[in-house]
């Protein structure tokens, strides 16, 4: 299988933790959807990222339907089994994915779009749904630790850690770590994990 896209996406870096976590070998290709949209193109004409290039050659895109089929090769799921569980799972993997999309959308008006046409009212209502999101997962990580291995993770304990390392690095000004202590402190310790470390964002 090839892994298509740069890591510094949270969509595509959380794909590349899970294929290990899980097990699954893969090749991956760092080409952007940007600098390199020809050869991505060539690749899948929709030029989305993560792109999955299956081993028979079909083309999946969209994070999360790629580790279905991820988990489907694997046999297992990085989602708990216990209802009461994978609602908690879900319920944090929900509030990350959002705060990655949050934070692209803000990146994308600021860094895409020229000054003169910037809507500050548009981007001061993402930028409260991006801290909603994260105040939301500080609530729900208070009292709670990352597994000490790192085959004990769950999907939601990579995309959170992914999507705040990713607005971290995007967006700084805009997030104050000192806001979010159980947040930040889940992140650093997913960061020093084998995992996280072998697939670095930049």
């Amino acid at each position: 299988m090839q892994l298509v896209g740069m890591l510094d996406s949270p969509y595509v870096r959380r794909v590349a933790i899970s294929l290990r976590l899980l097990d699954l070998p893969f090749e991956h290709k760092p080409v952007s959807v940007f600098s390199t949209f020809a050869e991505f193109h060539a690749i899948n004409p929709v030029v989305k990222a993560p792109t999955l290039v299956c081993d028979n050659g079909v083309v999946l895109m969209e994070s999360g339907l790629i580790l279905d089929y991820a988990e489907t090769l694997a046999g297992r799921s990085l989602m708990p089994a216990d209802p009461g569980r994978r609602q908690h799972a879900l319920r944090m993997t929900g509030l990350a994915l959002a705060a990655c999309e949050k934070t692209v959308q803000i990146v994308y008006e600021r860094n895409l779009r020229p000054a003169e046409k910037q809507h500050e009212p548009w981007i001061g209502r993402v930028q409260g749904q991006l801290l909603a999101a994260y105040s939301a997962l500080e609530a729900e990580l208070a009292g709670a630790a990352l597994p000490p291995d790192e085959r004990l993770l769950t999907q939601a304990d990579v995309t959170t850690a992914v999507a705040w390392s990713f607005t971290r690095m995007m967006l700084p000004e805009s997030v104050d770590a000192r806001a979010y202590p159980a947040l930040a402190s889940f992140s650093a310790a997913a960061e020093r994990l084998a995992a996280f470390k072998d697939t670095p964002q930049t």
